[in-house]
């Protein structure tokens, strides 16, 4: 029987590292599945773009895989047994299991409500797009002069923020901060980022905590109320607590606990990357959920699933995070570096380089994303040794697709 490699989630870190494996391992002796809920792969990263009114093409992920001979399954994940083996699925046929012998789990993160009443009923998100869609339509519905609100002055909400005064013009848009805006940029990208906000019209109100949201307001700590005929919360991701309840090593917020090479500490056979994992960088401080992390956790999986499954040396890639890049409409930006320590170094690269600059980050991890495999290694690597068993009550996978085509 081939040595089954399951992988969880097609976002940035999931299908680069699918597309790798396929690109790298003999079919004669393994065989590549994806599952995701969604058939299109989202990038992320510029979700508020797309909120903001702006088109792009969704890519198929059938279209992504094409030719690779992984196999799509166009499900959602709801539950892991790692005991069995086995990831338990629910598609347009009903629930379902897929076995596995080396899981890699990419499911990525959700926006995290923090408990607060009223998010879940009327508030918009981005973290999907899906939710960037309905948020867009909300959007177009609004009269001249109405009332955004963006809850959250993290990176999300900061883009979000100005993305849609600068494609929105006639519309109200008003920033709410816990802290400081842009606390974790230099003083003098601070400064930037300020006066790019007043320059978009963008009410900033900072050491603001709302404490309910409402259907056509939100409501403060202070008492006060602010009016809202559209109310975004960007206020943090979490993540899924289908590890946690697998009886995966996590943290307490549900992320996956690994080893240098993404290997889960309590399960050997699993690994992760991107948002759902804990992954400790060279500084010695956990990587933030990022595109970057995404990439760097990625390749480093790459290279610890490869190397045991084939016998070769586990290179180590580094993991560094390097700095902030954030978007302030489409003709304005910040390059924010930081040290070792994660700290705001002092310079930044502010305006429409620091604008193009991020566009062509995001340009880049679109395309690499779209094309998993591009100028890899077309040697395929064998197995060393004979593929694992499979669990004594590990389900079969429902009937392949062909190579790019999806089950459900």
């Amino acid at each position: 029987m081939k040595h089954r490699v399951l992988v969880l989630g097609a976002g940035y870190a999931g299908t680069y590292v699918a597309g790798n494996l396929a690109r790298r391992l003999s079919p004669a002796d393994t065989e590549i599945h994806v599952v995701n809920a969604e058939p299109d792969f989202a990038e992320r990263l510029r979700l508020h773009q797309v909120a903001a009114g702006q088109e792009f093409e969704a890519q198929k992920l059938a279209d992504i895989f094409a030719g690779t001979g992984i196999r799509l399954h166009l499900a959602r994940v709801t539950a892991v047994d790692p005991e069995r083996q086995v990831v338990a699925v629910a598609g347009a046929d009903g629930a379902t299991e897929l076995g596995y012998d080396t899981l890699l789990y990419a499911l990525g993160s959700h926006g995290e409500d923090h408990g607060v009443p009223g998010v879940a009923e009327h508030a918009f998100d981005i973290a999907a797009r899906t939710s960037a869609l309905r948020l867009r339509e909300r959007l177009d519905s609004l009269p001249e002069g109405g009332n955004v609100l963006v809850v959250g002055d993290g990176l999300t909400g900061i883009e979000s923020a100005t993305e849609i005064a600068e494609s929105r013009p006639g519309l109200s848009v008003t920033l709410v901060a816990r802290g400081e805006l842009g606390a974790r940029l230099s003083a003098a990208a601070r400064r930037h980022l300020r006066l790019a906000c007043d320059r978009l019209g963008i009410t900033v109100l900072e050491h603001t905590t709302v404490e309910a949201v409402e259907a056509t307001r939100a409501r403060c700590a202070d008492g006060t109320a602010l009016t809202s005929d559209a109310t975004v919360w960007a206020a943090g991701f979490a993540v899924s607590p289908i590890a946690a309840a697998a009886g995966l090593a996590v943290t307490e917020t549900g992320r996956i606990l690994v080893d240098r090479t993404m290997r889960s500490l309590s399960h050997p056979n699993v690994y992760a990357a991107g948002d759902s994992v804990h992954a400790i960088g060279d500084n010695g401080a956990p990587l933030p959920m990022s595109c970057a992390t995404a990439g760097f956790t990625g390749m480093q999986a790459i290279k610890a699933i490869m190397g045991r499954l084939t016998g070769s040396k586990i290179g180590h890639v580094k993991l560094d995070y390097l700095g902030n890049h954030i978007s302030l409409g489409r003709r304005d930006g910040i390059l924010q570096p930081v040290d070792r320590q994660g700290q705001p170094k002092p310079r930044h690269l502010g305006g429409r380089k620091a604008a193009r600059i991020k566009e062509a980050i995001l340009r880049t991890a679109r395309w690499t994303s779209r094309h998993p495999t591009f100028r890899l290694p077309t040697r395929k690597r064998h197995l060393t040794a004979a593929p694992q068993a499979p669990a004594t009550h590990a389900a079969p996978y429902a009937p392949d697709a062909p190579a790019g085509r999806a089950v459900a």
